[in-house]
């Protein structure tokens, strides 16, 4: 990534934009937004809401920083360390979103003034909890106007968490295609009989879906008809949302591997001695930032991030995602982001010009990456070779821990046991020659009670 330049994620915002200028990150906050950026902060709501850790803290920076001659003021936002979207968050951590954006709604109300946006973009999720990271999203409340935000938040939100609860868990992914939030009649289309019986889901996305039919090509006096609320009727909405996303559920216990480690991977003693060779690899390489491959529910994570380290845990099961986020929520850790992810299939660039959503590579490198019980995952039941597993992961990090799992493995022999073995090449001696091409192995160890190896390399490009 560039050092100095303007992101493209903030285009569409004439308030201001995000900009990175030697590193750090910058928000240029224009004079049309003026007068709402002061009531933000003069009234207090910018402090309310920080202090409630709602909304990212800021400093404001020099004007000399401005990008352009329209600039109010420049301010430098606390930095996340990890940007993630919508379509990589379980079911339970956009819940969490949906309920903070009413919450900081519901505050701002209270000092007159009212989001101007409710786009899921605008949460990123800080010491495991979501916060705004958008501090452009406020504008003064006039009593008696629509709130603007009502279909976005629909649509982000209500929506998706609507889909993944009634329906299928997966739908969350089409929040992948649909960048400005699931269309409500798709929704609607999608939801079985029985969601017409909840009556916020009725009012909001049935009945809204079918208003939004009704009225796109009605006007009233040349203008798209509107209908303004009360402050009281914007308050009932609000309640009345916040009760549609509350009763929505997702039990994670449905999915193929949110019990993965009470299975017959390893025994007792195996994965003490692989989680104790893991912390020592750890320690070896002193990583700043992690990522797990293939977390499942975060107990490999959980060696590096109760360490302190940001670490990103990946998973392609969504219950085994949820479940870790839960665990996150529950014991207050800060350092643990669980996250969604098919590596056969990456988060890609989206957006305009593939620009407004980073990929899933455009966000690393990371110091260390944890790869355990997933290399068997890639070649054996998604063919892809062993020496482009390794290309790919010497371009996302620095140290790599990665253990191998022969074919005599009984997870192994089960992928083998429907199709026939075309991998002459996954051996360990295969392994290593192909890894040797990007990396230098610096341990291996064999995990107790397992044909498994565990590996501790450097890619080359370090190793000296």
């Amino acid at each position: 990534m560039t050092n100095d330049r303007r992101i493209l994620a903030s285009f569409r915002d004439p308030s201001g934009f995000i900009f990175r200028h030697n590193g750090l990150l910058y928000r240029q906050i224009n004079v049309v937004y003026k007068d709402n950026y002061d009531h933000l902060i003069s009234s207090g709501l910018y402090q309310r809401l920080v202090e409630a850790g709602l909304l990212i803290p800021h400093t404001e920076a020099s004007l000399e920083l401005a990008r352009s001659g329209d600039a109010y003021k420049v301010i430098q936002p606390q930095p996340i360390e990890f940007i993630s979207y919508p379509y990589e968050w379980s079911f339970s951590q956009l819940k969490a979103a949906a309920l903070a954006t009413l919450e900081v709604q519901r505050i701002a109300l209270e000092f007159n003034m009212s989001l101007k946006d409710s786009s899921a973009y605008n949460i990123q999720f800080l010491n495991g909890k979501p916060i705004l990271i958008d501090t452009l999203s406020f504008e003064h409340y006039r009593e008696g106007t629509v709130w603007v935000p009502y279909r976005q938040f629909c649509q982000h939100f209500l929506a998706p968490l609507a889909l993944m609860a009634y329906k299928d868990i997966r739908l969350n992914q089409l929040l992948r295609v649909f960048i400005d939030g699931i269309p409500l009649d798709l929704a609607a289309k999608l939801l079985p009989v029985r969601s017409y019986f909840s009556l916020p889901l009725l009012l909001h996305i049935h009945l809204h879906a079918r208003s939004q039919q009704y009225f796109k090509d009605k006007t009233v006096n040349g203008t798209t008809a509107k209908r303004g609320i009360s402050r009281k009727a914007l308050l009932g909405l609000l309640d009345n949302l916040e009760t549609g996303v509350k009763k929505l559920h997702w039990n994670p216990k449905k999915t193929a591997w949110a019990n993965y480690y009470q299975d017959d991977s390893y025994s007792a003693e195996g994965i003490k001695h692989k989680r104790q060779l893991v912390a020592d690899f750890i320690k070896i390489a002193n990583p700043k930032t992690v990522w797990d491959l293939g977390a499942n529910t975060g107990l490999f994570s959980r060696i590096a991030s109760h360490q302190g380290i940001p670490t990103v845990a990946w998973d392609v099961d969504p219950g085994a995602v949820d479940i870790s986020f839960r665990q996150t929520v529950k014991n207050g850790e800060t350092n643990l982001l669980p996250l969604l992810l098919d590596l056969t299939n990456p988060s890609p660039a989206i957006g305009w010009n593939t620009q407004e959503r980073m990929s899933f590579v455009e966000r690393g490198p990371v110091d260390l990456i944890l790869a355990l019980a997933l290399i068997h995952h890639l070649v054996i039941s998604n063919n892809t070779p062993l020496d482009m597993v390794a290309g790919f992961l010497a371009e996302l990090c620095d140290w790599l821990i990665i253990e191998f799992v022969p074919k005599g493995d009984p997870k192994v022999q089960r992928l083998l046991a429907t199709r026939d073995d075309i991998f002459p090449n996954y051996t360990q001696p295969g392994f290593e020659v192909a890894f040797g091409h990007y990396f230098t192995i610096q341990r291996t160890e064999p995990i107790k009670d397992s044909s498994r190896v565990l590996y501790l390399m450097r890619e080359k490009r370090y190793a000296d």
